[in-house]
């Protein structure tokens, strides 16, 4: 039987695949982009605005000059298609979308979360075809979608930020925090469920919705399944086999090197190693903590080959989890010989 199709939102049909895997730009990929809202002609475009869109629609690796842009009254759409345009610019230069993400942490960063998170998507979509674990699909969505955290009797329960927040603001289903909360027990009725082993199933049908619960309280299987996620991220770019597994704790005193896969935690782990004390409220905002462990110990960083590298994800003080996934790409110690 076929596998379920997933993510039809992330524009992984629109591309190809070259033959290192990785995903070529097309000029479909392209027209995606100019049919965005932010650039598509409304009623009150111009005609500057119109001609360029469709010249851009039948020609989507046309160059674009000044003098175009200048010709459209309004300044939000020359700026709209500034921003695209350099982006699309990016894309074509790179020649593939993984080399387009990674090349953007090179130097200082102009690119619009919104287009770097669009990256990680169908990157992830990429790397993910085939998958029939629903967990780790689930678990993948933390890499590019951000999330509300609630920790609740030492359970760590993640939601979509986007959809807790359109709940609240509909007023339906009551404080964000009880939402959250109460998705550990019976949540049928607000359509709102953890997502586990017994009911992974109902991700298949609900992919899109960003309905779903997912827990990281250690021991559970939605911290292997990201664990398996990280390491798929990991080979897909570096081409470095490397295993993931969750921790409790960080038993090393002086550990070799360490990775905060978000902001916050990246600034408690740089605390904790240079033996600062990290004030008690901060240190429960981590979620997870993970050992990383390259299976080629020669793949590492000479002096520190064989040792672990430690990985944490945590909230902010909002409750908010905004991962980075660069950081494991950008900060993992490789012997670059």
């Amino acid at each position: 039987m076929p596998l379920p199709d997933f993510w039809r939102n992330s524009g992984f049909h629109l591309l190809e695949r070259d033959p290192a895997g990785r995903l070529r730009v097309t000029d479909d990929f392209l027209r995606a982009y100019y049919l965005r809202p932010e650039v598509h002609p409304v009623e009150e475009s111009d005609q500057a605005e119109r001609e360029l869109h469709a010249s851009l629609m039948a020609e989507p690796r046309r160059r674009v000059t000044q003098s175009e842009l200048n010709a459209m009254q309004d300044a939000d759409a020359r700026d709209n298609y500034r921003l695209v345009l350099k982006f699309r610019d990016r894309l074509l230069e790179a020649g593939t979308v993984e080399g387009c993400y990674m090349g953007l942490f090179k130097g200082a960063i102009h690119t619009p979360p919104l287009f770097i998170e669009q990256m990680v998507h169908v990157i992830l979509r990429n790397i993910l075809d085939g998958c029939d674990e629903p967990l780790q699909l689930r678990a993948a969505e933390l890499l590019f979608r951000e999330q509300k955290a609630t920790i609740q009797d030492g359970h760590a329960l993640l939601a979509d930020l986007e959809t807790v927040e359109m709940h609240a603001a509909g007023n339906r289903y009551g404080s964000i925090g009880r939402l959250i909360v109460e998705a550990q027990g019976a949540l049928a009725s607000v359509e709102l469920d953890v997502l586990d082993q017994a009911n992974a199933a109902i991700y298949w049908e609900r992919e899109s919705r960003h309905d779903t619960v997912i827990s990281l309280t250690y021991g559970r299987p939605g911290l292997a399944a990201l664990s398996r996620v990280l390491e798929i991220w990991v080979q897909h770019f570096r081409g470095i086999a490397v295993r993931v597994h969750p921790i409790r704790r960080i038993e090393e005193a002086r550990w070799a090197w360490h990775i905060g896969l978000d902001a916050e935690s990246t600034a408690i782990l740089n605390e904790l190693w240079s033996g600062a004390e990290v004030e008690p409220g901060r240190m429960q905002r981590i979620l997870a903590l993970f050992a990383l462990q390259f299976d080629d110990p020669a793949a590492m960083r000479g002096d520190i080959a064989g040792r672990s590298v430690y990985l944490a994800l945590s909230a902010d003080e909002e409750g908010v989890v905004r991962m980075k996934p660069q950081n494991l790409l950008t900060n993992l110690p490789v012997n670059e010989a």
